[in-house]
């Protein structure tokens, strides 16, 4: 018989994390624990407003499924009983890690990626002044950082994006505008942020609006990231963008994310794997979707004034896990 407690949390940033859309100086997510036969899944989520979810909302939908949970549902019943979204992605990760925990293993030792592996994720850089993230980029470099996220929402944009590209002229740079651009300013913007040696640019339109996408060459690879949320959302994408951002938060769980590894291989698109704001529980999770992605972004706990799971390893701008129980 399976016991199921859930609960929430709430998490101090270090610094103000601060995107298109609005700044956040803490989080709250969203953790569920399965026990079955003295072992313990556990899994983490966390409601995004912009999605229409809130810490009480997805601990009501886990609520509707609690029952059948301690019952004895699997994964593929899961993705049946609710939508993709923080309440499915909380339940289905603890899934799979009761499930593992039951077999003697772990997701990552069954899935990928090999216990040490060095897996480069991203640091991001918050929206300020040109000045101010030149500067948090210089920071960000004197960690180890070899791959830098610029979040822009529609102003000074290419004026940001040469400061920060000025500080830190050797790295990686991949831009994240969260659906704050528009329609005619797309095309332009993306030919002066190739000539900075930008390597992709991720959602730069709302999502539902970007069909104009499919109109021109990009010389820099585009990424669906809102406009992408499960497997059936990516074939009418593939003549958009080059590329998907997998969030379990967004999926639903793992189980959905591996689909859409697979889907989006059908359509030649690439995989980022991304995160929200979390704790290292989450972004082990999502490992095994970075063991099969060109660009991952898992520094969630990096923002966080402390973290509770000391199995992830970040430094020197890469994230590994360091054992695996």
């Amino acid at each position: 018989m399976r016991t199921l407690k859930r609960y929430t949390q709430t998490w101090l940033l270090d610094r103000p994390f601060v995107i298109a859309r609005g700044a956040s100086t803490s989080i709250d997510i969203i953790r569920v624990e399965i026990h079955q036969d003295g072992f313990v899944g556990i899994g983490e989520s966390k409601p995004t407003p912009r999605y229409g979810h809130s810490a009480e909302s997805v601990m009501e939908e886990i609520d509707e499924v609690s029952l059948a949970i301690e019952q004895g549902i699997d994964r593929k019943a899961l993705l049946e009983r609710l939508p993709a979204g923080p309440a499915r992605n909380a339940l289905d990760c603890a899934l799979w890690s009761l499930e593992c925990a039951l077999e003697g293993t772990t997701p990552t030792a069954r899935l990928g990626p090999p216990i040490g592996h060095e897996i480069v994720t991203a640091h991001t850089i918050s929206i300020a002044t040109p000045a101010e993230m030149a500067e948090a980029a210089r920071q960000e470099l004197a960690q180890g950082a070899r791959l830098l996220k610029i979040k822009l929402n529609d102003e000074q944009v290419v004026e940001r994006v040469r400061a920060v590209r000025e500080a830190a002229p050797d790295v990686r740079l991949i831009i994240d505008a969260n659906e704050a651009w528009a329609p005619e300013n797309v095309e332009a913007w993306c030919r002066a942020l190739a000539e900075l040696d930008v390597e992709m640019i991720e959602q730069p339109l709302p999502a539902g609006e970007d069909g104009i996408l499919a109109d021109f060459d990009h010389p820099v690879a585009l990424c669906a990231d809102e406009s992408c949320h499960t497997r059936e959302d990516i074939a009418r994408l593939s003549d958009r963008y080059e590329m998907i951002n997998i969030k379990l938060d967004k999926s639903g769980g793992l189980t959905e994310a591996l689909a859409m590894v697979e889907e989006a291989r059908k359509h030649d698109m690439a995989i980022m794997v991304g995160c929200m704001l979390g704790t290292s529980m989450a972004m082990r999770a999502a490992l095994p979707v970075a063991a099969h992605a060109v660009i991952v972004d898992l520094d969630g706990p990096i923002w966080l004034s402390s973290d509770d799971v000391p199995s992830l390893d970040y430094r020197n701008g890469w994230v590994r896990e360091t054992h695996d129980t």
